[in-house]
């Protein structure tokens, strides 16, 4: 099958809180450690894979009752004032 055309790219969902849980997975994005070092290779289809594998993911932390994704110390964007 062809790739669509993308015409916005899919940005890492990486948050800045790079801290491994018990299983391996990102305390911040979910991802696997594969997952993170192979992003910047990966095409679009398989990152779009990647970020359905995390939301499924984070949908098992929240019916386990485990706490969400940290948030990440400080705000996105620093305050321009």
């Amino acid at each position: 099958m062809p790739e669509q055309l993308e015409f916005f790219i899919i940005t890492s969902p990486c948050r800045g809180v790079c801290q491994s849980d018990d299983r391996g997975f990102c305390r911040g994005c979910l991802r696997s450690r594969q997952e993170r070092f192979d992003w910047i290779t990966m095409n679009d289809g398989q990152k779009r894979e990647v970020l359905r594998l995390c939301h499924q993911r984070y949908l098992r932390l929240l019916r386990a009752g485990k706490s969400t994704p940290a948030e990440p110390a400080g705000p996105e964007q620093p305050s321009l004032f």
